[in-house]
């Protein structure tokens, strides 16, 4: 499959791009600067340029022509810019989901966050950040274009994967290796039969490609 990932410099999306070219897929990773294309084409990927918050539908369209999925793993950051999560967990999920549905790309996969509401309240960045989450997850969903799956991770670590983890419509709270949700991201865009799920994540005792088998079936 080629697969573009928006966000591709992130931690996830870093390495999600090592995954997927280990498997031989071909990977687009967007990006804002040219200084970040070095560390994409060393995970395999194709570095493309550009700004999320000031570009087009029509540019991003371009870009997304010919991929058979579409992964939206961009954030606005933890500098406590409130508009940034407008402008990108908000607007810049929109604007791809847009894309892609021009471009003809059914597949999309969002990284999401567990407690995304639409109508969460409070006047902290964190509070700005989930509503901002809850409304682009709203958005994904209303679009009968897309074959889309939500991913809502628990709070990430850095300290190895584990290759177990929970993925269920509920999980309770929790905390999961970005590792583990990398090797999530990949098993789900391989597994067609998780379109239309959003999913909580976080570590648990299933190995990866059985809890991901798992959700499927049980979609039936």
């Amino acid at each position: 499959m080629r697969i573009v990932i928006a966000g591709g410099h992130g931690q996830i999306a870093l390495r999600l791009e090592r995954l997927l070219t280990a498997r031989s897929h071909d990977v687009a990773g967007v990006i804002r600067t040219p200084e970040q294309a070095g560390d994409l084409r060393a995970a395999g990927a194709e570095p493309v340029i550009l700004d999320l918050e000031s570009t087009t539908v029509e540019e991003v369209t371009e870009v997304l022509k010919g991929a058979d999925a579409v992964v939206f793993a961009a954030g606005g950051g933890g500098d406590g810019n409130r508009q940034r999560k407008e402008t990108v967990d908000k607007g810049g999920a929109i604007l791809f989901a847009d894309a892609a549905e021009r471009a003809g790309v059914r597949r999309y996969v969002v990284v999401s966050y567990m407690g995304a509401d639409a109508t969460h309240e409070g006047d902290e960045v964190f509070d700005y950040y989930l509503r901002a989450k809850g409304e682009a997850d709203d958005y994904v969903r209303s679009r009968t274009g897309l074959d889309w799956t939500i991913v809502r991770s628990g709070a990430m670590k850095n300290e190895g994967g584990t290759g177990l983890v929970s993925l269920a419509e509920r999980t309770g709270r929790g905390p999961v290796q970005r590792d583990d949700v990398a090797a999530v991201l990949a098993e789900l865009l391989e597994t067609p039969g998780t379109a239309g799920l959003t999913l909580e994540l976080i570590g648990g005792t299933t190995p990866v490609k059985e809890a991901v088998t798992a959700v499927a079936a049980a979609k039936g």
